[in-house]
């Protein structure tokens, strides 16, 4: 995990810890971050940008899990 900015490690911890799928309002929150919709889209973005780059998954819609591993 150490190709990636802390801020995006936090993203990649919080969402390895939490089990199922996770929006960004909930991701936010559990950052410990103002749940505020200037906050909420940019733990959004940032969430999308681990979806492009392949560390996350997006199966359904906006709820992002981490990447399953085939195998």
């Amino acid at each position: 995990m150490e190709a990636v900015a802390p801020d995006y490690q936090r993203l990649l911890g919080v969402l390895e810890a939490g089990g199922a799928g996770l929006r960004a309002r909930e991701l936010t929150g559990r950052l410990s971050l103002e749940v505020a919709p200037a906050t909420v889209e940019g733990v959004r973005s940032k969430v999308k940008r681990l979806v492009e780059r392949g560390w996350l998954a997006e199966e359904r819609p906006e709820v992002f899990t981490p990447r399953r591993v085939a195998g």
